[in-house]
């Protein structure tokens, strides 16, 4: 029998929800995950739900964390780190992989295990992999956790830069010209690697840029304007992830959008506008979060430009089968047509961070999203759906 059929106690009826948020974890994302997940404790509605802090180490292990928000905030440009806000440097949390049981366990060695209750829905903030992958998704749905955000597929699909593109294809969205190097053929033929490269510049121009095929927060990235600069770059790419993506630059606005799902399905945002960062080559990691660059909301488009950008972010979601939320980037070229260039299905959460900029915009307040999230995922059964 599934935990979602199993019958409540009356304790279970009469107690609040329990919400863990989980967040860390072992990417090179793991500061910014940090301060997600402050920004979301600290908007998670107390009188309505209890929370559970669970921090991930960059070396994997579950840890139980303070509740204190205030503590993982940037501070003198620097990101907070799980194995700061520890209660202990060895004690390990235990999610049961038992769909009929959602206990949580605490332990340390030499001590006896302690029971830390039931959770009912887990609101993961982990950025890139082995979190935002699929990977703690399949955990979840093993142990019957119903959980905020896209399920398996769409959280490999919108993590994995070459399969969301193909994706997007499948479906006719237009997709910008790019090239994929996986790991073998780097391992086993660089020259020729850099020959298909060199090749699409041929083709298409510099200035490319060169990115992790699986990363976020714009981490990993390297806009090369020649040759010269193109071992650097796959260098810097590849110490993300073995597997990068080449892409052109497409000369045009960037524009975001935020899809929300509602009981009627998926909505989508005001778009937003990211401004030519003029301190910065581009959007970069310190641009986005150290800098903290500003996007225009609502971004100065026209109404036909509005609803069209808006029609595409809610079918890039339908496309990748995405629950949830989404945050959809484009560009719109000079030609005036939109080209999607990444969807996040757990976009940065920070105070600065576009997906909730847009959404208030919209009408929805931060508090109202992260509880619409939390009432969509225990309202969502878990396993095939």
């Amino acid at each position: 029998m599934s935990s979602e059929n199993l019958p409540q106690s009356t304790e279970q009826q009469l107690r609040k929800p329990r919400v863990a948020v989980v967040f860390g974890g072992r990417s090179s994302e793991h500061g910014i995950s940090v301060v997600t997940a402050g920004a979301v404790l600290n908007a998670i509605d107390r009188t309505k739900y209890d929370v559970l802090p669970i921090g991930i180490t960059t070396d994997g292990r579950w840890a139980l964390t303070a509740d204190e928000p205030e503590r993982m905030a940037i501070t003198d440009r620097k990101m907070p780190d799980v194995a700061q806000l520890a209660e202990s440097d060895e004690g390990g949390v235990v999610l049961s992989v038992d769909p009929g049981s959602r206990e949580v366990v605490y332990s340390e060695p030499g001590s006896v295990p302690k029971a830390l209750g039931e959770v009912d829905v887990v609101f993961p903030v982990l950025h890139g992999p082995y979190g935002e992958d699929g990977t703690l998704q399949g955990l979840l749905e093993l142990s019957g956790v119903p959980y905020v955000g896209a399920g398996v597929l769409a959280s490999a699909v919108g993590q994995d830069k070459e399969y969301m593109k193909r994706v997007f294809t499948s479906f006719g969205l237009p997709v910008g010209p790019y090239v994929v190097v996986r790991p073998r053929e780097w391992d086993n033929d660089p020259q020729g690697a850099r020959e298909r490269i060199t090749d699409f510049a041929d083709e298409h121009g510099w200035p490319l840029f060169i990115k992790p095929a699986r990363a976020g927060s714009s981490i990993g990235i390297t806009k090369v304007d020649d040759v010269s600069g193109l071992d650097e770059a796959i260098e810097e790419a590849r110490r993300h992830d073995p597997k990068f993506l080449v892409e052109s630059l497409l000369r045009g606005r960037e524009i975001e959008c935020g899809v929300l799902e509602f009981e009627d399905g998926p909505r989508a945002s005001v778009p937003a506008e990211i401004p030519p960062v003029t301190s910065h080559d581009f959007y970069d990691f310190e641009a986005k979060y150290i800098d903290a660059a500003s996007g225009i909301v609502p971004a100065p488009l026209t109404e036909e430009e509005t609803a069209e950008v808006q029609r595409l972010a809610v079918e890039a979601f339908e496309a990748a089968s995405c629950e949830g939320l989404v945050r959809a980037d484009f560009f719109l070229t000079e030609d005036g047509g939109f080209v999607i260039n990444e969807i996040n299905t757990l976009p940065g959460f920070t105070p600065i961070s576009m997906y909730p900029r847009m959404w208030q915009e919209s009408g929805v307040s931060y508090q109202q999203l992260v509880d619409r999230l939390i009432q969509a995922a225990l309202d969502r059964p878990t396993g095939l759906r």
